[in-house]
């Protein structure tokens, strides 16, 4: 039971946070044709964001408790972060050299 309400509450945490931050930064992408065509890589930046914040802060208050909860490596939360940052200025960057 506790697996299948951290599935909601994962659920819930991504669409309400990726919702808010869409809210936040969508505006940014409809400055070209060609950076709105893309902006759905923003969006999947906004959510690989959410993942690192999850499994670095979020996975340790909720309901399950089992084995796999601990932190990702400082390696690997950058490394995925500058991914993130790279999707979420990619539109842009292509807007600008697209245009």
């Amino acid at each position: 039971m506790r697996v299948i309400l951290e599935l909601l509450r994962i659920i819930i945490i991504f669409m309400i946070l990726g919702s808010l931050a869409w809210l936040v930064i969508g505006n940014i992408y409809t400055i070209n044709e060609v950076a709105e065509r893309y902006q759905w890589v923003a969006a999947l930046g906004i959510y690989v964001a959410l993942f690192v914040l999850y499994r670095n802060k979020l996975q340790f208050s909720g309901w399950y408790k089992g084995k796999g909860r601990e932190k990702l490596s400082r390696a690997a939360t950058i490394s995925i972060l500058c991914c993130s940052i790279f999707m979420l200025t990619l539109p842009i960057i292509l807007g600008l050299l697209l245009s």
